[in-house]
């Protein structure tokens, strides 16, 4: 990745700035540092013109987010709303406050007599510590548990112990004292660590992140500085100094801005580097220090012992039980709830969190979380007692196979230890529970809970519940009454879902709707006789939506009548222009049976024929058989209304089963339309079938139409069996109007 790149402060190109400052500063301090290699600048000058250059832009940057534009401009609601808010711009100012304390260090070194120096970059030093100490505190509020806490700490001795012991053998030892080279030693080592942890952990691509590498950089390079040995050696150190001091101050600025705005998802820790890297840099430096021709001394080897213990209390940490979540093992909410009597630790979210926190690792297990879904509306007190009974009864099915938690609002959820056949085993029992009428408050109540479930793995609580509840959705919108997992392919449809549903209701305002228009030819002469009007949704981000994923999320928005109205006027204008032309066809038009059982649908219809001078008798609308017997009645009086018009009518998707050829009677149409699975030629079980579709539609005065016909095969099949027109791939593709009018040019006539 290029290093320019890590300076963007978002994720999204439309939050994204340009960087050219930044890559300005960068290749002037690559360019300062050749200078300074090449001898016609001093090392301590390129130090301070690097370091002015870079505190200087860091600086503006960390301004405009403290009292600049970038800052918000009005206060948000609430205190403890207001306080978290205030976050970012109170670290903005603590570490404005670093970069220039860190860019004033390097800028008095050329001007500090050598006697003075260490005692300069020190004090530089130290103010720079506690500012970056103090902004990073301000950015960063650790949620985990004690244990949590605990583990993370173990897990990073081991490397920083590593890592120290690596900086003891390679730093110089001449003329230096020990105490201070162990001093730096272990500043160096506890930086490199820290650094480590932040590229390999979950929120690597987070601001904090980068305010924490960009703070570890800058450190050490003034670390460095504060420890240039005299003559020409101290003017190499200097130089090494510039890359980590100009990339450290940067990268807090960029770290510090993408804080203030939103932050990429959390991805799962690198495990690796940490595991991998501190021991092959002792290996290194050992091998090193033997080729020099020195031993290992007595801190090198406590240093290396001192790795011993971190592993043992990690190991002992790890054979102790998970730690409960009842109100004697955590510490309390600051007002807590009052928990139900009796084992198996009730409580809210942030129990929840806490408890996925503790579990041990490498974790097993499975997350579910339950949505109760009261099929009525009852008070609050009641649905607190439903809740009640529903945690009761989750209780005692989960016995001690796990933990159950009340989601206030929302249901419950269970942390169970087994593993995934067996918790969903439990998902499976729970519902059969939580199904039974709930007799509360002298009504009953009935429930239609949805489960989602995830496996407990080495992701953040909020990542697991996250997961979980992304599943518990999915079940939702298939219909409640099941248990979901989840999977990486299952968060892409319910984001996609999202994205749907909060972009469709604009787009006719925005005008993002466009239709495409198919042929129906003559199977005798292959002659268009009409087309079909098929909508597209053209978003710049979701790209060209089809009717089939559009129209689910239409008619749970309801907004399908508005989708249809436009649909059917853009149709009709169309028809009209081609009409003027001379050319008369037919235009078909999809619609919904939702939007045929509308009660205006009828006039509404009539009204756009009008407006255009469209002939009624040119104007197809097509409804889908597989819908049309929920609403069969009604549907019938509205085909009838239609034909009474002279408007033609056609049944579309006929699926040539029993029941569909038995109310084939009923319904005033004109048009029957049947798919390649009905009017397939090679295979023998087929053809009868389509026989006798073309049979039955002949004696009620229908005309078949073959659609979806997609190679000559099919044609051949269909016109064999007694097809009039034909629609499909094969014989004309969807196109644009000004296409499908360069393809009717090439027919003499088109009228039918």
């Amino acid at each position: 990745m290029p290093v320019a790149s890590v300076f963007r402060s978002a994720p999204s190109c439309a939050n994204a700035r340009p960087i050219l400052p930044e890559t300005c500063v960068l290749a002037v301090a690559a360019v300062l540092i050749a200078l300074g290699v090449a001898g016609p600048v001093p090392a301590l000058a390129v130090v301070a013109l690097a370091g002015a250059a870079a505190s200087t832009l860091a600086g503006v940057r960390l301004s405009r987010l403290t009292l600049g534009p970038d800052a918000p401009a009005e206060p948000p609601a609430g205190r403890l709303a207001r306080r978290r808010a205030a976050r970012p711009r109170r670290a903005a100012a603590l570490l404005h406050a670093a970069v220039v304390t860190a860019g004033l260090t390097a800028a008095v070194l050329p001007l500090a007599s050598a006697g003075y120096r260490p005692a300069a970059v020190a004090t530089g030093l130290a103010g720079t510590t506690a500012l970056l100490g103090g902004g990073l505190f301000s950015l960063y509020r650790s949620r985990r548990s004690a244990r949590g806490r605990l583990h993370r700490l173990l897990d990073q001795a081991v490397p920083g112990v590593c890592l120290v012991l690596t900086a003891w053998l390679l730093l110089p030892y001449a003329g230096v004292p020990a105490p201070m080279r162990l001093a730096v030693a272990v500043v160096l080592g506890l930086l490199a660590v820290d650094a480590l942890a932040v590229l390999t952990g979950a929120g690597r691509d987070g601001g904090t992140a980068r305010c924490r590498g960009g703070s570890a950089l800058t450190l050490f390079a003034l670390v460095l500085l504060a420890g240039l040995p005299p003559g020409p050696a101290g003017g190499r150190v200097a130089l090494l100094a510039v890359p980590p001091l100009v990339v450290g101050v940067l990268l807090v600025a960029a770290g510090v801005r993408q804080v203030a705005r939103p932050v990429p998802a959390r991805r799962a820790p690198l495990v690796w580097p940490r595991a991998v890297l501190p021991p092959v840099a002792v290996a290194l430096a050992v091998v090193h220090q033997l080729q020099v021709g020195l031993l290992p001394d007595r801190t090198a080897v406590l240093l290396a012992l001192a790795v011993v213990p971190p592993l043992v209390v990690r190991q002992l940490v790890n054979s102790l039980p998970p730690m409960s979540t009842d109100e004697s093992a955590v510490a309390p909410d600051p007002m807590p709830a009052p928990a139900p009597a009796g084992p198996g630790g009730v409580a809210g979210r942030a129990g929840l969190l806490r408890a996925l926190a503790a579990r041990t690792e490498p974790a097993c297990g499975a997350l579910l979380v339950v949505d109760l879904h009261l099929t009525e509306l009852p008070g609050r007190l009641v649905r607190d007692d439903v809740a009640a009974e529903a945690v009761r009864r989750a209780r005692a099915v989960v016995a001690d196979d796990g933990e159950v938690f009340d989601l206030t609002g929302t249901g419950l959820a269970v942390v169970s230890g087994s593993g995934p056949v067996l918790a969903y085993a439990l998902g499976t029992r729970l519902l059969t529970a939580l199904s039974r009428p709930y007799e509360v408050s002298g009504a009953v109540l009935r429930s239609r809970p949805s489960i989602g479930l995830t496996e407990l793995g080495s992701g953040q609580p909020e990542d697991l519940f996250r997961q979980a509840d992304l599943a518990r959705r999915r079940a939702a919108q298939l219909g409640r009454d099941r248990v979901e997992w989840y999977d990486a392919y299952l968060e892409e449809q319910l984001v996609r879902r999202l994205d749907l549903e909060r972009e469709l209701p604009g787009a006719v305002a925005r005008g993002e709707l466009d239709l495409v228009y198919q042929p129906v030819l003559g199977l005798a002469d292959r002659a268009p006789v009409g087309t079909e009007a098929l909508l597209r949704w053209r978003n710049p981000v979701l790209g060209t939506v089809f009717p089939a994923e559009l129209l689910p999320v239409a008619e749970d928005l309801d907004i399908v009548g508005e989708l249809g109205t436009w649909v059917l006027d853009r149709a009709c204008r169309q028809l009209a222009d081609w009409t003027v032309g001379g050319r008369r066809m037919w235009m078909a038009v999809n619609v919904t049976t939702r939007e045929l059982t509308s009660p205006d649908f009828v006039p509404r219809t009539a009204a756009v024929l009008e407006a255009y001078g469209v002939g009624p008798d040119q104007l197809v609308v097509e409804v889908a058989e597989p819908k049309v017997a929920a609403e069969l009645p009604t549907v019938v009086a509205r085909l009838a209304g239609l034909r009474s018009m002279g408007i033609r009518t056609a049944l579309d998707d006929f699926r040539a089963e029993h029941a569909s050829l038995a109310q084939l009677r009923r319904l005033p149409i004109d048009l029957l339309k049947v798919g390649p699975e009905v009017a397939t030629a090679g295979a023998d079980p087929h053809r009868p079938l389509l026989d006798v579709v073309v049979t039955v539609a002949e004696r009620l005065g229908l005309e078949v139409v073959a659609e979806e016909l997609e190679s000559a095969h099919q044609v051949e099949g269909a016109q064999r069996a007694g097809c009039r027109y034909g629609q499909g791939f094969e014989l004309a593709r969807p196109a644009t109007a000004e296409r499908v009018e360069a393809y009717f040019e090439e027919f003499p006539s088109t009228s039918r």
